[in-house]
């Protein structure tokens, strides 16, 4: 098993720079994407910019206290962009047959898809979720603590875990569906952009939703509230605030037996 995981990194890495280098062998091409990259993910933050500017808070929240929720979820969510993003080609891939040359190699079939096309032009996108969530950081009058300091990387890794199962378990279900890119990303972007605001604005159906069956409020609401001192919109354990690591873990552990089934099913394109 260990042998395993450690020959699947070897080669996600191998294939990854071989990208890396395929990319910077254009650098200028490379820093107007990545610039690009960063521009485009800031206009989502623009937007709540735009809405401050008529009015004090959003859904009780201050800018300071939504810029650490978006901070946070783009910035981990940039992560599992930058390590998993091509993983939404699984149904292209299953539709043209490409995927049966991934078979025959003596390489893990997920180590090839995720490091299929490694753009590093995503590094805008956690550049810019890095500069929000260290406005916030600055701004937030908060009576940090040890706890608090250490909640904030805890959120940002461990979300980057989470965001990477649903990427993984979506992917799998592309076995079976063949064209659910966009559902996946539904799940991934439409996650990311649900979690930048605060739960008060949503009906608490949908956070129920994203707290007890598809776990994303783990990623930023639950520890972030608790950074704030602020109360968790549902009657749950203030404890659960501290348990992301055990809930990307457990997704982890999920998503690659998913991953597993739906590669175990695959039965080429008979052509």
């Amino acid at each position: 098993m260990v042998d395993g995981v450690r020959h699947g990194l070897r080669a996600y890495g191998l294939i990854a720079v071989m990208w890396i280098r395929s990319t910077m062998t254009y650098r200028a091409s490379f820093a107007m994407t990545t610039l690009g990259n960063f521009a485009g993910t800031a206009f989502d933050f623009v937007v709540i910019l735009l809405m401050f500017a008529h009015t004090e808070a959003l859904g009780g929240y201050s800018l300071p206290e939504i810029a650490l929720l978006y901070g946070v979820s783009s910035t981990a969510f940039g992560l599992t962009d930058l390590l998993l993003g091509s993983m939404d080609r699984v149904g292209r891939r299953v539709r043209d047959g490409t995927l049966d040359t991934l078979l025959v190699r003596p390489v893990p079939v997920l180590a090839q898809v995720a490091a299929d096309r490694f753009a590093l032009r995503r590094l805008g996108r956690i550049t810019q979720g890095l500069f929000v969530l260290g406005y916030a950081l600055v701004t937030l009058d908060i009576a940090w603590d040890p706890v608090r300091v250490a909640m904030v990387p805890v959120m940002v890794i461990s979300g980057a875990a989470i965001f990477g199962s649903v990427f993984v378990a979506g992917a799998a279900f592309q076995f079976v569906a063949q064209d659910a890119a966009e559902v996946q990303n539904s799940f991934t972007y439409g996650g990311n952009t649900l979690l930048q605001y605060p739960p008060t604005i949503f009906a608490k159906e949908l956070v129920r939703g994203v707290t007890f069956v598809v776990p994303l409020a783990f990623v930023n609401w639950l520890p972030a509230l608790y950074v704030l001192g602020r109360p968790y919109p549902l009657d749950v354990p203030h404890w659960l605030a501290f348990t992301p690591p055990l809930v990307a873990a457990v997704c982890c552990g999920l998503a690659g037996l998913v991953w597993r089934a739906g590669l175990r099913s695959y039965r080429s394109t008979g052509s």
